[in-house]
């Protein structure tokens, strides 16, 4: 008798005959099925391992979207939903990544492949930590703030010397700033290596702190070889770090999982390189997908892009990143969904709108950097643009209050990015 439990995956397809055939070829390539008949198939094992069919929905015929061997003018487009017995894949992430966006991508029959949603067995789920921190851990390690997290990007990204780097560290730590992280650019690079950057970043957080009494976290990237991603770590958290990062499409699933096995800081789960499998609508994977996978491998903070960024995702598909992050996964932590890309103080109030939720952490590079009165004034106008939000006080009215009881830091903020604010709040 066939395994009930199952993974379940839902697919955009586009092919030249019908679409039934279709998801039938691709279960049969993603499973049990050959092009051409081998000993040893047999319909007890097609029966236990072979993928299943168990949805079509024709939408209508259009012009192809990728190219193939073929191309014609005009193809089949459908929602199919597939099914896998768990047997076949066991509690394997890169199994699992193998089966649903595999091979099927290349089969000439498909003239659009794209995986839009992933429901897995509670025994998977279960068989995998998640985060270790995730939002409680974070929050707490950064003093218990409330409201939104807020934080920034060294900039430039590449190029400080040691001493520019020290200097933007100890603004920006004196700024009482929650997060600081290094840009998925920089690495291990000869002009300022990883290790001095963590004695230096940790010194002047240190330092600060001494001052403002806020704990600041830093996001080192340790991003690199794989046989030194322990060695990395570990100079992070002998050095009194308490983050490191990952660009977690370039490394990998199991190198996230990998580290989260050992890591004693919260993982900071960069998503560079992910467009490149994401942003076609025809191929590749969407996010709410992708994001279970990095939830499940152990990352603590996910990157979900930004409202109002500069990024291609529209506002509607980045409040629905936030909502799959912010959403239940079997008994894991949630982590943090981040911010990135033209956060200023403009954006607060449509997040806002758009998530209801406060557990995220904004990550404004030009909106603390490029404050007119500094970073410290930079932190303080977010801080407020958020209070606002939840409050539900145009953002307008809220920096003249500000600036009515002696603090023009929201005021400023919003004459420099105000170009942004919706004409409702004029």
């Amino acid at each position: 008798m066939r395994d009930q439990r199952v993974v379940r995956c839902t697919y955009y397809l586009e092919s030249e005959i019908e679409p039934a055939r279709a998801a039938a070829i691709l279960a049969g390539e993603q499973s049990s099925g050959t092009f051409v008949a081998v000993p040893g198939e047999s319909a007890e094992l097609h029966e236990r391992h072979g993928a299943q069919v168990v949805d079509v929905q024709h939408l209508g015929r259009r012009s192809p979207s990728l190219p193939s061997r073929t191309q014609p003018e005009k193809v089949h487009a459908a929602r199919v939903v597939v099914e896998w017995p768990m047997e076949n894949i066991g509690t394997d992430l890169a199994t699992l990544h193998t089966t649903i966006a595999g091979n099927l991508f290349e089969l000439q029959e498909l003239f659009a492949c794209r995986v839009l949603d992933l429901q897995l067995p509670a025994e998977f789920v279960a068989a995998h930590p998640g985060p270790a921190f995730g939002i409680p851990g974070t929050r707490r390690l950064i003093g218990d703030v409330a409201g939104a997290m807020i934080g920034t990007i060294v900039k430039p990204n590449v190029g400080l010397s040691e001493e520019q780097f020290r200097s933007v560290v100890r603004e920006l730590a004196r700024a009482s700033i929650d997060l600081i992280k290094d840009d998925e650019l920089m690495t291990d690079p000869s002009y300022l290596p990883l290790e001095r950057r963590v004695a230096v970043a940790t010194e002047e957080i240190r330092a600060a702190e001494q001052i403002t009494g806020h704990p600041t976290m830093y996001a080192f990237n340790i991003t690199g070889d794989l046989a030194g991603l322990g060695r990395r770590h570990d100079l992070v958290v002998e050095a009194g770090g308490r983050c490191v990062m990952l660009n977690v499409p370039v490394m990998g699933l199991p190198a996230l999982a990998w580290l989260r096995e050992f890591a004693e800081v919260p993982i900071h789960g960069h998503r560079a390189g992910l467009a490149g499998s994401m942003r076609s609508p025809a191929l590749g994977m969407s996010y709410r997908v992708w994001q279970q996978l990095a939830r499940l491998a152990g990352a603590d903070h996910i990157h979900a892009s930004g409202l109002g960024s500069k990024f291609y995702e529209t506002d509607d598909e980045v409040a629905a990143n936030v909502a799959s992050l912010l959403a239940p996964l079997g008994d894991t932590l949630g982590p943090v969904p981040t911010l990135s890309s033209g956060q200023n103080v403009t954006t607060a109030a449509p997040t806002y709108a758009a998530v209801r939720s406060t557990d995220l952490l904004m990550l404004a590079g030009g909106g603390v950097a490029a404050h007119p009165d500094g970073p410290a004034a930079g932190v303080r106008s977010l801080r407020e643009a958020w209070a606002a939000a939840i409050d539900g006080v145009p953002l307008q009215r809220a920096a003249e209050l500000a600036a009515d009881t002696g603090d023009p830091a929201l005021l400023h903020a919003v004459q420099k990015f105000g170009d942004r604010i919706p004409q409702e709040e004029d």
